[in-house]
């Protein structure tokens, strides 16, 4: 966007003034009640001179033609007042140089010198200000120190150092960390070295004007939040609208009301606090979604485990595995455990003859009274193919008296199914139930193949229980010489003799179980 000459010229003109009285306003708050009342007096009336300069200034430049500004009406305005100036800042100085206020030389020597540029211009006419001597503030160079947390970076970029050692002074005094460049180019490198919340930026550089800066942040992703206040002393209203379109949050002229400058300032850093909390909430929010959908996916794990276990064990055994109480049931391992077999008595020639239907009715009420009993004793069903079903105790967590467990199970199984019988024969149906009971070590995991897997034991103990309950007669409960001296104390029981069972060399002593003592 090109700028107006003459625009360009109001701009250059008032430059040395916004000097002139910006460090007026400085030294004048930092002497405060310093006991220097003659200094003061002088510094508060070339304060109110440079402003009515400003004001004349103003009025001069636009009474011109067609809106370019009238020079040599402005030098008849403005050479009187400016030599009061001029002539006030240099017995400041030499006042200053006489007392014991040498902190404040530097600054009125930079008064001394807006007022001659000043006198310099309106005799040459609209002289280019050398911006080449631009340098940046010394000790407020990017990259220099790393900002305090607490205290927001704000970055200050203008090719005049008189401009930028002004707001940074003052902004440093409010208790901000000042970082300050002296073009476009220097400000992006800054803004890419380090986190910066507000920028005061010029519109008129040299090397990139504040336009293309401003155009560069906003299209910036990683800096599009960071709020910019433009601060000129370019009066053209195209440009104010053209750095809001861009999306500055705001424009000040220069010379900048001090109050008003604070004021934008501190809404800008709470616009950009707000912006950076909501940031953080987001992100706290995303992480939070992230770990929730993690709970979710290892509940959902866990319910579909608890579902496979809970076909062999106990809905509160199965909620204790899940819950890491007790080791994997699948991974191979040994354990001593107590083995029941049982199985219907006559249920091959019931299911020879009866409807499939009934045979469906028949198991569903068998199938759900044993479940109840198994469940309710904390057993283990290792599996069921019919009317057999294997239970096992002391796995896959131990269980204290397994083998009494086991009996007392297989004693009210037996109560349960011969009531159940006396339904099923009135309908004609002859049942009734075998049970095998022995003890000793088996090994026991995850049995089968990828997308089918059961859990089961193997050994010589489920085999013994097997042909133990193959071998009970109706309503007869045998239980291995095992098994049987490990519960003599609760059982009455019979000796049923040695017997020759299939698959077992040798003769194995068996127990008839009648009851509970």
């Amino acid at each position: 966007m090109s700028i107006d000459p003459a625009a360009q010229l109001r701009h250059e003109l008032r430059t040395p003034l916004n000097h002139i009285i910006g460090y007026t306003e400085l030294l004048l708050e930092e002497l405060g009640d310093g006991g220097k009342p003659e200094l003061t007096a002088g510094l508060a009336a070339l304060r109110t001179d440079a402003r009515q300069l400003l004001t004349s200034l103003n009025e001069a430049l636009a009474r011109g033609p067609a809106g370019h500004p009238d020079l040599a009406a402005a030098r008849e305005t403005l050479g009187a007042p400016l030599e009061r100036i001029r002539s006030g800042s240099d017995a400041l100085y030499r006042r200053a140089s006489q007392t014991d206020a040498a902190a404040a030389l530097p600054d009125l020597n930079r008064i001394r010198a807006a007022a001659d540029r000043l006198a310099e211009l309106l005799d040459r006419g609209a002289v280019a200000l050398d911006r080449g001597s631009a340098r940046e503030t010394p000790g407020a160079r990017a990259g220099s120190n790393q900002p305090e947390p607490s205290r927001p970076v704000i970055l200050v970029v203008d090719d005049i150092q008189e401009n930028r050692d002004m707001l940074a002074r003052r902004l440093a005094r409010q208790g901000y960390e000042v970082l300050s460049v002296a073009g476009g180019l220097a400000a992006l490198e800054t803004l890419a070295a380090r986190p910066v919340d507000l920028v005061l930026l010029d519109v008129m550089m040299p090397d990139l004007d504040g336009y293309a800066v401003l155009q560069r942040l906003k299209a910036d992703p990683a800096h599009r939040s960071i709020p910019v206040l433009m601060i000129s002393a370019l009066d053209e209203l195209e440009s104010v609208v053209r750095c809001i379109q861009l999306g500055a949050e705001d424009y000040l002229n220069k010379p900048f009301d001090p109050v008003l400058l604070q004021a934008r300032v501190g809404a800008c850093l709470e616009k950009k606090r707000l912006h950076d909390q909501e940031a953080r909430h987001r992100r706290e929010l995303a992480e939070w979604n992230q770990k929730l959908a993690h709970r979710v996916a290892e509940q959902v794990a866990q319910l579909e485990r608890l579902g496979r276990l809970k076909r062999f064990f106990s809905p509160q055994l199965a909620e204790l595995i899940v819950a890491g109480g007790a080791d994997d049931p699948l991974k191979t391992h040994r354990r001593e455990v107590t083995v029941v077999f049982l199985d219907l008595r006559g249920f091959t020639a019931f299911a020879e003859t009866a409807e499939p239907e009934e045979v469906m009715g028949v198991l569903r009420e068998y199938h759900a009274a044993m479940g109840r009993l198994i469940l309710e004793h904390e057993g283990t069903l290792e599996r069921f193919t019919g009317d057999g079903m294997m239970v096992f105790f002391n796995d896959p967590v131990e269980v204290p008296n397994p083998a009494e467990r086991a009996i007392r199970m297989a004693i009210a199984m037996r109560h349960v199914v011969n009531t159940l019988a006396a339904g099923w024969r009135k309908r004609g149906w002859d049942l009734a139930l075998g049970v095998g009971i022995a003890q000793g070590y088996a090994t026991i995991g995850a049995i089968g193949f990828e997308g089918r897997m059961d859990y089961g034991a193997i050994g010589t103990v489920t085999n013994l229980a097997a042909r133990l309950c193959g071998e009970a007669g109706a309503g007869q409960i045998l239980a291995s010489a095992r098994v049987a001296a490990t519960v003599e104390g609760i059982v009455d029981a019979d000796d049923a003799g040695p017997m020759t069972l299939k698959g077992l060399a040798r003769p194995v002593p068996v127990w008839s179980v009648r009851g509970l003592r």
